[in-house]
C-alpha cells in the first residue's frame, strides 16, 4: 500500500503558493524524512523536497482568475497513492505525523473536524463559521483532509465539483449573502452533509487537528499574529514559549519567507 501527502499550490499575483508548498514539503521530511510528497500544480518547480510533480488533470479551470479553489477537487484523481493527506499549501509540520495513518486508513475519507490556538487548546470559536452555523452544516476544515481510493472519497469529490461548478444554484437554497464566494471550507462542508459525516469524518479523534493562526481562535489584536506573538524555530517550533505538537497553519503567507 502506498500512503502520501499532497500539496495543492497554484501561484496568484498577491501569493508565491509554490514556495509556500516547498517550504511545508521541506518541514514534512524534516519531520519525517521518508515521506512521499507530491505537488499538484501548473506551475514549473525544482525541489528536491518534492517526490512527485504532476500538472491538474483536468486543467486549470479558472485560468484567468485569482480564485483558484475550483480546482481543489481534482486532488483524488492526482494523487498517487492509495492513501492520501492533503495539507494546504501554507501549513508548517513541526513533529511527525505520520501516526495519523493507523487511525485515518481506517476509514475512506476523513476531514478534519478539530482547531487549536497556539497554546494547544481545542477551539470552539465560530467566529469564521456563520456560512457554516447558519446553515446547520458539518463543522469541517479542508486544509487537513485524508482520503483513500474508494467508492466513498471518489464520490465526495465528484460532490465537491458539483457544487463549485453550480454554485450560484447551491446558494440560491441556502441561508447566505447572494455575493457569497465559494471557499472551500465551504463547499467541503456541503459536500461531507450531502455524503453524511458518517462518511466524511471521524470527530472523535481528536489528535488529528491543527492549530490556526487566526485572529480570534487566539484572542490576538490582529490578524497577522507575528505581530502579537514571539516565535522561535530551533529544535523545537514554539509560539510564546508553547511547543507546537500539531500541523501548524500559519495563515498570514509572508510568514512563509521567515521558515
Amino acid at each position: 500500500m502506498s500512503y502520501g501527502y499532497i500539496i495543492v499550490a497554484q501561484n496568484t499575483k498577491k501569493v508565491n503558493y509554490i514556495n509556500c508548498a516547498i517550504k511545508l514539503a521541506k518541514s514534512l521530511k524534516q519531520a519525517m524524512p521518508n515521506c512521499n510528497i507530491t505537488l499538484l500544480s501548473d506551475e514549473n518547480c525544482i525541489s528536491k523536497y518534492f517526490d512527485n510533480i504532476v500538472k491538474f488533470p483536468y486543467g486549470d479551470l479558472a485560468p484567468y482568475s485569482n480564485w483558484k479553489l475550483i480546482n481543489d477537487w481534482q486532488v483524488y484523481a492526482a494523487s498517487p497513492y492509495e492513501h492520501t493527506i492533503k495539507i494546504e499549501a501554507d501549513f508548517y509540520i513541526p513533529f511527525n505525523i505520520d501516526y495519523y495513518w493507523e487511525v485515518l486508513s481506517k476509514k475512506d475519507l476523513v476531514i478534519c473536524t478539530n482547531i487549536r490556538n497556539f497554546k494547544q487548546e481545542l477551539s470552539e470559536v465560530k467566529y469564521y463559521r456563520k456560512f457554516i452555523t447558519d446553515n446547520n452544516l458539518p463543522d469541517t476544515y479542508n486544509a487537513l483532509t485524508y482520503f483513500k481510493k474508494s467508492f466513498i472519497a471518489e464520490k465526495f469529490f465528484n460532490v465537491v465539483r458539483n457544487i463549485f461548478d453550480n454554485w450560484d444554484g447551491y446558494k440560491k437554497i441556502l441561508k447566505c449573502n447572494s455575493n457569497e464566494p465559494a471557499t472551500t471550507d465551504f463547499v467541503y462542508s456541503i459536500a461531507s452533509h450531502i455524503i453524511g459525516i458518517e462518511n466524511s469524518t471521524l470527530n472523535c479523534y481528536k489528535e488529528y487537528s491543527f492549530v490556526h493562526m487566526k485572529k480570534h481562535i487566539n484572542n490576538l489584536f490582529t490578524e497577522d499574529w507575528t505581530d502579537n506573538l514571539v516565535y522561535e524555530k530551533n529544535y523545537n517550533f514554539r509560539i510564546n514559549s508553547y511547543v507546537q505538537k500539531y500541523p501548524v497553519h500559519y495563515v498570514n503567507k509572508t510568514f512563509c519567507e521567515m521558515l
